[in-house]
Order: C-alpha cells, then sequence, then structure tokens
C-alpha cells in the first residue's frame, strides 16, 4: 500500500479546498469499493485521501414533484435501496442496486462512486441514464452541472476536473415505468458481462441504456414513440435500432459475440417486461 495522508474535512468549502490544494494528488475517499483497491494495485497514485463521509450535505437523499430526486455524493447503496421515494418513483435505481455485488459492499458503495469510477461495465450507470440523470460538481470556482450522457469520455474517464467534487446526483421527476437486467459471471462482486435498462415514459417516449458494449456506457434515445401496448409487437424494430450503435469488444468477461447474442436477449426481456406491466 502507498503512503498516503488520511484526510477527513467536514464541510465542502474544506474538502474542495484541499482538493484544488493538492490537485492530481489528492484522491475523493467515498465508499471506498473502488479507490482502495486501486491504490492497492497501484492503478491509481496519490500522497492525499480525501474523505468525505462526513459531510452532512453529501449524505441525504431528498425528492419533491418540481425538481425531483436528489442523491448525495455519501448515500451508500443500501440507503437508495431503503428509501421510499427512490422504491416508488425510480425503481429502476434500486432493481441495478440490488444486483451489485452484495450486501456488506452495498453498504459501503456509492452511486456517485459508481459514476465517477466509470466503468463501461458500471451497474449503475445505464439506469441512471435512462432516467436522465445529471451530477453537480463543485470546486472553489463554484457548481456545475453535467448531464450524464455528455459525463463518461472514455473506459474510467470522465468530465470532471482535476479540483472538482462530484456533491450529487439529479434525476427530473418521472412518470413512466423502467426495468434493468445484468448478466455476469458469477453472482456476486463481478462486473456485467452485459447490462440492459429501458425507462418507457407516459408519454410514449423510449430510452434505452446498455453497459459493456462500448468504451463508455451507450444511452440510445432516437425511438419513435411507443404505447405499453406496442412494445412486445415492435421487439425487432428497437433491437435493430440498438444492434446498429453498439461495437462490444472480446475480454476476460466475454466475448463479442456472447455479447451481442445477449444484448438481443435481454432487450427482447426487459420490452416483455414492460409490455406486460400493469
Amino acid at each position: 500500500m502507498q503512503d498516503i495522508k488520511y484526510l477527513r474535512p467536514e464541510t465542502l468549502n474544506e474538502a474542495v479546498g484541499f482538493l484544488d490544494m493538492y490537485g492530481s494528488n489528492g484522491k475523493i475517499l467515498a465508499g471506498g469499493t473502488d479507490i482502495i483497491i486501486a491504490l492497492k494495485d497501484r492503478a491509481v497514485m496519490c500522497d492525499y485521501l480525501i474523505d468525505i463521509k462526513g459531510i452532512k450535505e453529501l449524505s441525504s437523499i431528498t425528492y419533491n414533484d418540481v425538481e425531483g430526486l436528489s442523491i448525495g455524493a455519501a448515500v451508500c447503496l443500501s440507503d437508495i435501496i431503503q428509501s421510499n421515494d427512490v422504491k416508488t418513483k425510480y425503481s429502476i435505481l434500486v432493481e441495478a442496486a440490488k444486483t451489485l455485488a452484495n450486501s456488506l459492499l452495498r453498504n459501503r458503495a456509492t452511486l456517485i462512486g459508481n459514476i465517477c469510477n466509470s466503468s463501461p461495465g458500471g451497474d449503475m450507470l445505464p439506469a441512471s441514464l435512462v432516467l436522465e440523470g445529471r451530477v453537480e460538481v463543485c470546486s472553489i470556482n463554484g457548481k456545475r452541472e453535467i448531464p450524464l450522457k455528455e459525463f463518461f469520455l472514455g473506459v474510467k474517464k470522465n468530465a470532471i476536473k482535476e479540483n472538482e467534487i462530484v456533491t450529487r446526483v439529479m434525476f427530473p421527476p418521472t412518470a413512466g415505468i423502467g426495468r434493468f437486467l445484468k448478466k455476469s459471471r458469477i453472482k456476486g462482486h463481478d462486473l456485467a458481462q452485459i447490462s440492459v435498462a429501458a425507462f418507457l415514459r407516459n408519454d410514449g417516449s423510449l430510452k434505452i441504456a446498455l453497459g459493456a458494449v462500448a468504451p463508455t456506457p451507450i444511452l440510445i434515445e432516437d425511438f419513435r414513440n411507443y404505447s405499453k401496448e406496442e412494445l412486445t409487437n415492435n421487439i425487432k424494430e428497437i433491437t435493430d435500432n440498438i444492434m446498429s450503435k453498439i461495437k462490444p469488444i472480446s475480454d476476460v468477461r466475454a466475448t463479442k459475440e456472447y455479447r451481442l447474442t445477449m444484448v438481443e436477449y435481454l432487450t427482447s426481456e426487459i420490452l416483455k417486461k414492460l409490455g406486460g406491466e400493469n
């Protein structure tokens, strides 16, 4: 393990001050399920670890009918799963969170950490994309918002600057139904071989996002409008659109051919589930 100085700021201003002072030598610790492993493997190098768990304003889930849902950077996945607002209005986030590792890791892992790790196979990313998520980032220069569909730039690369902290992820009010499915090699702590999320709004607009099919998670929005009853009869039309936009590769988790087959299968299953929702 590297010789790292541990910092635990009590306020957001203190945290962004540390990050501005240390730049690339400072890394954020929220849940720690990704960064600690990366530090042990020396995939990430730093001199300072800035633990934001003690910052109260980053530890809450809030919802209202005008602004929608806000999830702070220090909120763990278990809290998301147990939140009544998330369960009733954004249940696809709960579906995705329950597939991530196990209950012990979900007590530590955060949604923001999964987003900032920016793995193409990140379990929470497809669901966050179809819900039109956007992140708020903060630095000593102020705050800005980035839509998630513009956030992911490559394998574990994103739009955050060195002196910025992601403080929360926000989702607009939703009216519709969503589902998430994931295929991995083993149960438990393993990234997806392929994952698919879909959300059909009450106005008929459809969004589908996929993980582990390209250098970044992919969001597809250019579908015609469908009623819930039309989904099952238009599976081929929808999957043909998806297949034209993905470029999976072969790696240690799955072959390209397997991923292509599973995209068609999981998408078909999700559309059948959405079409059968009451």
